[in-house]
């Protein structure tokens, strides 16, 4: 019912070496951002198919527990009796793992690149997979916030077909992105849901825009006190 990409992006700023972690997702049911994408600045996990919530919560916090994410991805799998129904891919700061299971719906599958997984299911074909991973990897060198290049990963899946099920106009769409950079305010179009809509990716993009200039002129306006609130609480 669902195809989605997890991200590992290494950057520098000011001499010093970050990780950033993205997971988009979309399906024609509403909600999908409750249920699917989690991430954190250890890592991004998506969970999908017959979702199992657990997978993708508990892999997050066995990543900042500091498993290696296909240990931790394969350790809730062997303890997962629906294990064969579930898809459940993600990256760390040092790895990628991605399974589909064998009794997901087809059109169903992975696939694993430098620094990025792609699955999904219920899908018109291998092409929707091919497209996002593609699209992905053509935004890399793009001086764009990563949370907008993952929903134009998506919007290229959806147009090679995306969810074969056509008969389903509810939809829904999310993008999450972690740092293990310490902002005075962290950016509002980093966490972004569409959760129902006929339209949901491109509404994704949209708010991601507005997020973005909201975020903008927020950081115009009020940096400094969001500084000073910053050092404050150190202090305290």
């Amino acid at each position: 019912m669902t195809f989605s990409i997890c991200v590992r992006e290494q950057y520098e700023d000011e001499g010093t070496e970050h990780y950033r972690f993205g997971v988009a997702v979309t399906t024609r049911l509403a909600g999908v951002g409750t249920l699917c994408p989690f991430a954190n600045e250890h890592g991004a996990v998506a969970t999908q198919s017959l979702v199992n919530v657990d997978l993708g919560r508990t892999g997050i916090e066995y990543l900042a527990d500091g498993l290696a994410v296909e240990d931790a991805l394969e350790a809730l799998l062997n303890a997962d009796d629906g294990a064969p129904q579930r898809q459940l891919h993600g990256v760390d700061t040092d790895g990628e793992f991605a399974f589909s299971g064998e009794e997901c719906k087809d059109w169903y599958g992975h696939t694993v690149g430098e620094n990025y997984t792609v699955a999904g299911n219920l899908l018109t074909g291998e092409s929707v997979v091919e497209a996002t991973a593609t699209a992905y990897e053509e935004s890399r060198d793009e001086d764009r916030p990563l949370a907008f290049r993952l929903a134009d990963a998506l919007a290229a899946g959806h147009a090679e077909g995306g969810d074969k099920r056509e008969e389903l106009h509810v939809q829904s769409a999310a993008v999450v992105v972690c740092d293990t950079q310490d902002h005075p305010l962290d950016p509002a179009y980093n966490d972004i849901r569409v959760d129902a809509s006929e339209t949901p990716i491109t509404d994704l993009q949209e708010t991601l825009a507005l997020a973005k200039e909201g975020h903008e002129m927020s950081m115009e306006r009020y940096e400094e006190s969001y500084e000073e609130d910053e050092m404050d609480d150190t202090a305290e």
